[in-house]
C-alpha cells in the first residue's frame, strides 16, 4: 500500500482503493445462522422425534438388509438405463430413419408416463401374458416359459426402472453428444475411420463431460425411486421395510428419520464418486483457472510502467 499512499509517481495518479461493503452478505449469514441454531435447538430437545428409537433401529438387520436390495436395484437398473441410452442416443443420431424414430418413439412413450404406471404394468404382465413363447410369428412355437417364473417381482423392478430411466439418459447422452463439435468427426472421417469406431473412440469419450453430471444426479434419482417398487410389489427396499417396522411398532417418525438418515449416507457416498469421476473427464477442461492479478503487483506495475503478468510479477523485474 506504500505505493498507493506516495501520491504521484512518474505522472500517474494512484488512489487508495476502499473495499466495497457488503452488509446484505452479514445480515443474509446471521439469518442462516440463526434458522440452523432454531433447527438443532428443535431436533436437540423435542422428545417426539424419539431418538433413542432411530438408534435402536438404525442399524436393524432387516434395515441393513433392506439397503443391500435397494442398492442392487439402483445399480443393477442404471446399467440397463446406461447401456440401452448409449444405443438411443446413437440411433437418434444416425442417418436411418427408421433407426431415428424408434429411438424416438421409446423416449416418447417412456418418459411420457408415469414410472409408478409402469411398474404396476410388469407386476400385472403375467396377467397379460401368462407364458413367453419364442417361435416363428403365426407358426411353430419353439420354446415356452412361465412369465411367473422368468418376471419376479425383483427381476419386474429392476426391468421397469431401467426402461424408465433410459429414455431420460438417452437425451443427456444425446445433449453430450450434440456438444462435441462437428469438426472432430470430419477429421476422423477424413482419416478413414468408421461412423461406429469414431463415435465409441472420438465422440463419446469428449461428450463424457457433459454427460456425467447430469448422469449422477439421475443415479441418486434412481436412488429414491426405488421406493416406488412397492407397485410390482417388491417388499424388500429401505422405505417399504422401515414403514413394516413403523407399522408394528405404531412410531412412523423415527422409522421415517432412520430411512431418511441411510438415503443421505448412500446419496453422499455417490456425490463423492461423481466428483472424482466428473475430475477425471473434465482434465485439461475444468481444472483451468486463472490466477487473479495481485493488487501490489498491479501498483508495481503502475509504477514500472509494465504489466503484470500471470504468476503476479512485473514484466522485466524478478519476483
Amino acid at each position: 500500500m506504500r505505493e498507493a499512499q506516495a501520491g504521484t509517481d512518474g505522472g500517474l495518479d494512484l488512489i487508495k482503493a476502499i473495499p466495497v461493503r457488503h452488509p446484505g452478505r452479514w445480515i443474509g449469514a446471521a439469518v442462516i445462522l440463526l434458522v440452523v441454531a432454531l433447527i438443532i435447538q428443535s431436533l436437540v430437545t423435542n422428545k417426539n422425534f424419539r431418538w433413542e428409537t432411530v438408534g435402536k433401529y438404525l442399524f436393524d438387520i432387516l434395515v441393513l438388509q433392506s439397503i443391500g436390495w435397494t442398492l442392487l436395484l439402483t445399480v443393477a437398473s442404471m446399467i440397463i438405463a446406461i447401456v440401452l441410452a448409449i444405443l438411443l442416443a446413437f440411433m437418434r443420431q444416425s442417418e436411418n430413419p427408421l433407426f431415428r424414430y424408434v429411438s424416438w418413439a421409446w423416449v416418447w412413450f417412456f418418459r411420457g408416463t408415469p414410472v409408478y404406471t409402469q411398474l404396476v404394468f410388469w407386476g400385472l404382465v403375467s396377467v397379460l401374458y401368462p407364458k413367453i413363447v419364442l417361435g416363428v410369428p403365426f407358426g411353430p412355437e419353439w420354446l415356452s416359459f412361465d412369465t411367473q417364473t422368468i418376471i419376479t417381482a425383483l427381476v419386474g423392478a429392476i426391468v421397469g426402472l431401467g426402461l424408465n430411466e433410459s429414455a431420460y439418459l438417452a437425451e443427456i447422452f444425446r445433449a453430450g453428444l450434440k456438444s462435441v463439435d462437428s469438426g472432430q468427426m470430419e477429421a476422423a472421417e477424413a482419416l478413414g475411420m468408421r461412423r461406429s469406431k469414431i463415435m465409441w473412440r472420438i465422440v463419446l469419450p469428449q461428450a463424457m463431460r457433459v454427460i456425467v453430471p447430469p448422469t449422477g444426479n439421475e443415479t441418486i434419482g434412481m436412488l429414491k425411486t426405488t421406493s416406488l417398487v412397492l407397485a410390482i410389489p417388491f417388499t424388500l427396499d429401505l422405505t417399504f421395510v422401515t414403514n413394516t417396522i413403523a407399522n408394528r411398532t405404531y412410531l412412523p417418525i423415527p422409522l421415517l428419520i432412520v430411512a431418511a438418515i441411510w438415503y443421505l449416507v448412500i446419496t453422499s457416498l455417490l456425490m463423492v464418486g461423481q466428483f472424482y469421476i466428473e475430475r477425471y473427464y473434465g482434465k485439461g477442461v475444468d481444472n483451468i483457472t486463472h490466477k487473479p492479478v495481485k493488487a501490489t503487483a498491479a501498483a508495481a506495475a503502475a509504477h514500472a510502467g509494465g504489466t503484470p503478468n500471470s504468476s503476479g510479477t512485473v514484466k522485466g523485474q524478478q519476483p
